[in-house]
């Protein structure tokens, strides 16, 4: 039975989504602030973590949660499901980490099917792991086994829809993946400013390690493309 913390100040909303999620077979643990939530997740992990970004008097405590959440974990599944839906919200979500960024007016089905996309990739890396599954692009390594990304035999620090983002990419260098594409390989289906985000995101992380990293093209109109050459 998977796993799924919720992270939710307003009680009535924290035990609608509980009692819903429940009734799907989900095993729910839910908690009203961010350090109640980190008390446990430091004692165990959820298998997926729902979270709202204003949490009682912390204002941006979600964002927080999450930043704390992604170190303890690069590829534990987390959604933020909140009111604040501006652009700007987003986008510092999506850096911060998280693997999608829902609005609290998006339907039950909706939110059950992001779910099963994520968990259907959970199941995927979970099968990956039984095979011996290494990619190499001159000064980049991926390995499928461990869902990791290495750079020059440093570390990238991926979120799990990062991972397969660069590996869509790296798979076939030179051929652009038009953003479709991108959503298929990472099974998320999201607008074309997420994907874009993701993309910076990526770029930023390869940069942190090495600035002079450029293997990251926009061909504007079409998609991105992995350098032929790397």
């Amino acid at each position: 039975m998977k796993r799924i913390a919720i992270v939710e100040d307003e009680a009535l909303i924290r035990e609608n989504y509980k009692d819903a999620l429940s009734a799907q077979g989900y095993s729910v643990q839910t908690y009203a602030s961010r350090p109640e939530a980190m008390l446990a997740f430091s004692t165990r992990l959820p298998d997926l973590a729902i979270i709202d970004i204003g949490l009682g008097s912390e204002i941006d405590g979600g964002f927080t949660l999450c930043q704390a959440l992604r170190s303890l974990s690069p590829t534990l599944p987390i959604i933020f499901l909140t009111a604040r839906d501006s652009d700007f919200d987003t986008v510092c979500g999506l850096r911060l980490g998280a693997d999608d960024y829902l609005t609290k007016d998006v339907s039950f089905p909706h939110l059950l099917a992001r779910l099963a996309a994520l968990f259907r990739r959970l199941q995927a890396m979970d099968s990956a792991a039984q095979k011996e599954c290494l990619l190499q692009r001159g000064a980049l390594t991926i390995d499928s086994n461990r869902i990791q990304a290495q750079w020059k035999a440093m570390t990238v620090e991926l979120t799990v829809t990062e991972f397969w983002m660069v590996h869509a990419l790296a798979k076939h260098p030179g051929h652009v993946r038009n953003r479709s594409e991108l959503m298929q390989d990472a099974k998320i289906y999201v607008d074309d400013s997420t994907i874009t985000s993701h993309i910076k995101r990526i770029r930023k992380k390869f940069i942190a390690l090495d600035p002079e990293f450029d293997c990251i093209d926009t061909v504007y109109g079409m998609g991105y493309r992995w350098h032929a050459a790397s």
